[in-house]
This record gives structure tokens, sequence and C-alpha cells, in this order.
């Protein structure tokens, strides 16, 4: 079973293709889809959705696991986290992937055992359960690949924590 996950964002949509194949969980890519403040608001959503669709097309993922959108105080950010969300679910369901969705606390209760796990706990624990030479980065990489990881771990009742 191969997942891509998905940490969405208007400036920098983080993704991560992670496979449960012979008992072992592997992680196959990740990168992000960055967008420039020098495009209109509709070019950038555009690219995060082209970029998405070949994504799809390149790593073939059977599901897609992505984050939950929250409240936050912030208007203005959770209403563009929010459409960039829109154009990821938009291409998963233009190619027919199944939509799993995981709020952030899920991740780090699944991944770490703490619901308020810091980001760098919730990363190292990325990087010793794929077995990653290193931290992804940015941030939305290792996040995109923790979200992929719990799915997975979730589906197949695998035991991650420490």
């Amino acid at each position: 079973m191969r997942v891509l996950g998905i940490d969405p964002g208007t400036a920098i949509t983080g993704w991560g293709v992670v496979e449960f194949s012979d008992g072992r969980l592997i992680s196959i890519d990740c990168g992000c889809i960055k967008t420039s403040t020098a495009f209109s608001y509709g070019e950038r959503l555009k690219r995060i959705y082209n970029e998405l669709l070949r994504l799809i097309e390149a790593t073939k993922p059977d599901e897609m696991a992505i984050e939950k959108i929250f409240f936050n105080t912030n208007v203005k950010t959770a209403l563009s986290v929010g459409q960039a969300r829109g154009v990821c679910l938009l291409a998963a369901a233009v190619r027919d992937l199944p939509i799993f969705e995981y709020n952030t606390s899920e991740v780090k209760n699944y991944l770490t055992g703490y619901g308020r796990a810091t980001k760098q706990e919730v990363a190292s624990r990325v990087k010793e359960v794929l077995e990653l030479a290193e931290i992804p980065r940015p941030d939305d990489v290792s996040d995109a690949l923790a979200i992929a990881t719990t799915h997975v771990a979730q589906k197949f009742a695998l035991d991650i924590q420490q």
C-alpha cells in the first residue's frame, strides 16, 4: 500500500509518499510545492493543483492522507490554508484517490504518544520510523511524511511509538 501524505499551504505544500511493503514502512519520496507571492492567488492555487496531479501520476499512491484544518485565531491564514487544502482534495478526487483526514494532535499522539508533541519531536520520530538519514526539511515535508506514516500505521495496526 502506498500513501501520499499532504500538509497543505499556499506558500508551501509539503508532500511525502510512504509505502507499507513486506512488513516495513518505507519512505518513497518527499518534497514540497512552493509558490511565489509574485503570482496571483489563483495562479498559486493552480500551481499546487497541477503539481499534485503530476505527483499523483508519477508516484501512483493508493490513498491520500491530508491534514485537517483546525480553527486558527488568524482567520486570513486559516482561509488561505483551507483554499490550498481544497485544491489538494480536488486533485485527489480527480484521480479517484480515497482521502483520509487527520488533525495534528492525532498525528502527534500516534507518532509520539503525546498529542501536544513539538514539531521537532514529530520530525525526529518520522526520521526514526522511516529510517531516514536526516530530518526532512522544511517542516511541511516532515509533517506530510508524518501524516502518511500515521495513516499507514493505523490502517495496518502497526505499533510505531517509542
